[in-house]
């Protein structure tokens, strides 16, 4: 009977032992799963910051070299008003010649500087004063009714560089 009970106790530690195997190796088997699709979540989230940061440094370049002029162009700014005042000037003058030869070098400066991003923003008189687009640099009592709160005059022009503005228009209100 001994030899009954051992070979039984044999044959259960056989059954014990292939059916834990596999177990063991489906446990394995998971726990490799596992890995590789934690390896795979690191891949695909580095790829992703990875693509982030080439979007993020390609916009801040193009941003970059679009306003890189913005210094240059706030220093040339004031020789584009003194061209207008002198236009003015030239124009109670009556010389035809030198009128001409002005503005030829004026639109000359103003395209080669369009051409790189700037342009004008304009302002007329009697428009509705805009905190946000104008410069208020003094208030006047208005001529009439109807311009209060209006633009009377344009003291300076005003800017931009591609969508910033650069410099803003300064204008006086009426009160």
């Amino acid at each position: 009977m001994s030899k009954k009970k051992d070979l039984k106790e044999e044959k259960e530690v056989i059954d014990n032992e292939t059916t834990q195997q596999p177990k063991q190796e489906i446990s394995i088997e998971e726990q490799l799963k596992q890995d590789v699709a934690q390896e795979k979540d690191k891949f695909l989230r580095l790829f992703a910051e990875f693509e982030n940061y080439k979007k993020r440094t390609s916009k801040e370049r193009v941003e970059l070299f679009r306003t890189a002029n913005e210094e240059l162009m706030t220093v040339l700014l004031p020789i584009l008003d003194d061209f207008d005042r002198g236009l003015n000037e030239i124009k109670k003058a009556d010389d035809k010649e030198l009128l001409k030869g002005m503005e030829l070098i004026k639109n000359k400066l103003y395209n080669s500087l369009t051409q790189k991003g700037l342009s004008h923003i304009e302002v007329k008189n009697g428009e509705t004063f805009d905190v946000e687009l104008h410069e208020a640099i003094t208030q006047i009592p208005a001529p009439s009714e109807d311009l209060k709160g209006k633009i009377i005059d344009v003291v300076e022009q005003g800017y931009k560089l591609g969508d910033k503005v650069i410099r803003y228009p300064k204008v006086v209100v009426g009160q």
